[in-house]
């Protein structure tokens, strides 16, 4: 996979309905197991100067951020990595920093992730389950 296969998200950077329909159930049902540990990973990396975190997933390894779980070793239909705003725009996968970040929202509420299924590449924000103690 090269950064020009990569670098064909949703124009609007919002949510591609396409993607959106075909891939919410199965990222759904693998997010709630994750979601906690994906909100403590975004809040370290924030809280280190790296902003914008975004979680690339995909069904097989890519070379988009570093690897955060292995889809098979926990029973998830999708691998998780870690990265952030400014790796993608060295690596041309945002061309528009300005307008990413009017789209981002709230990293407290929402979990930014990058689904990769070639030929397709989308941002979606999955908002985190409520907490509850």
């Amino acid at each position: 996979m090269n950064p020009e296969n990569l670098e064909t998200y949703n124009s609007e950077l919002g949510n591609d309905p396409e993607l959106d329909g075909k891939y919410l159930g199965t990222i759904t049902k693998d997010f709630v197991k994750v979601a906690k540990v994906l909100k403590e990973a975004s809040y370290q990396l924030r809280s280190r100067g790296f902003e914008y975190p975004i979680f690339p997933v995909a069904k097989y390894k890519i070379p988009v951020g570093e690897l955060l779980f292995e889809g098979s070793d926990l029973g998830l239909e999708w691998n998780y990595f870690v990265s952030y705003r400014d790796i993608f725009v060295q690596n041309k996968l945002i061309t528009k920093p300005t307008k990413f970040e009017s789209a981002y929202k709230n990293p407290e509420e929402f979990c930014c992730l990058f689904v990769v299924d070639e030929p397709y590449s989308s941002f979606m924000f999955v908002p985190y389950p409520d907490e509850e103690d």
